[in-house]
């Protein structure tokens, strides 16, 4: 009985959770999933254990899984993910998952292949620095991974992988970051070179920085930024520098960012995840400044800037509303 209980609770909680990334959860939705998860320790450990599945598993899902209109046609992709993952588990995360996944993690759940054994990474909230030489010094921030090679003529390459570093280089040969299919150049300079994904964004803190991108380039003065993605290089746009470099400093800084803008930035320093259940909230104009060590103190302010309401639930997840 205790078997077939649980097996009731995960499929009630892949529902629960096809029904939070359905773009269609309202508030009265969050307010019936505290009230479910509250009614058993069974609920709780499904909805927590059926999370982080879903976490793992769900983008895949929606990319192979037959379009369906409505929450039941989402509950039920959800409920055969997790379903399969939990039957399938040890072996997919040891052969045909790493294929996948290892590539594409979603939501950084956990590390790529590539970022796995790239030669420096941080986790989630994490910061690092690295003296690469004496001339050549970086500050990963967090979820980052990088590459470095050293040329033959001495000076060095460094491979972004994922995430953002701050780079600080005194250097006759100019250090050269290799970031999705653009390179950046400088010889002495601090700057600054975040990728997500095929989009790469370059701040030149203080001296001249290169971006070199197929048959386009760019150079950047201090105090300015450009990015690249597949469509080519970017505007050269000036930039507060005290913001773009707030998270050495262990702040992040918002000046009139959306709140879906700032809950995404979020949503990479802590584990689980801030859920905007409530549209209307996303275009919303924030100012704010919060310490990377007190990440969780943002649920706050927006609540009480707001007037809106904070559901949380295991895993680490937060629901806005």
């Amino acid at each position: 009985m205790k078997n077939r209980d649980a097996e009731t609770a995960g499929d009630q909680a892949a529902a629960w959770i096809a029904r939070l990334t359905s773009g269609e959860a309202t508030v009265e939705d969050a307010a019936a999933l505290q009230r479910w998860c509250g009614e058993s320790e069974v609920h709780r450990q499904a909805f927590a254990e059926v999370k982080l599945l879903w976490d793992a598993l769900g983008p895949a899902a929606q990319e192979v899984a037959p379009h369906g209109d409505g929450v039941g046609a989402r509950a039920r992709s959800a409920t055969g993910i997790a379903r399969r993952a939990f039957l399938g588990g040890a072996l997919a995360a040891s052969t045909g998952a790493i294929g996948y996944f290892g590539s594409r993690p979603p939501f950084h759940f956990w590390p790529s292949v590539s970022e796995l054994f790239a030669d420096y990474r941080t986790g989630t909230g994490e910061q690092r620095r690295i003296a690469v030489a004496a001339n050549v010094s970086l500050i990963l921030n967090t979820q980052t991974s990088i590459n470095v090679q050293k040329a033959s003529s001495g000076s060095h390459l460094i491979e972004l992988i994922s995430g953002e570093a701050a780079v600080t280089a005194k250097a006759a040969a100019p250090l050269q970051v290799l970031a999705a299919d653009g390179l950046t150049s400088a010889s002495a300079a601090r700057f600054d070179v975040r990728r997500e994904g095929a989009n790469v964004r370059v701040t030149s803190l203080d001296g001249e920085v290169e971006i070199v991108k197929q048959h386009q380039s760019v150079t950047l003065p201090p105090g300015h930024q450009a990015t690249y993605s597949g469509e080519g290089i970017g505007p050269v746009l000036a930039v507060d520098v005290v913001v773009a470099t707030a998270w050495q400093q262990g702040m992040l800084i918002f000046r009139h960012e959306t709140l879906a803008r700032v809950i995404d930035e979020v949503n990479r320093y802590r584990p689980g995840r801030i859920i905007l259940v409530d549209k209307d909230l996303a275009e919303r104009d924030v100012v704010a400044s919060i310490h990377i060590d007190r990440i969780d103190e943002i649920v706050e302010h927006i609540v009480q800037t707001f007037d809106a309401r904070a559901t949380f639930l295991p895993g680490g997840i937060v629901l806005l509303g």
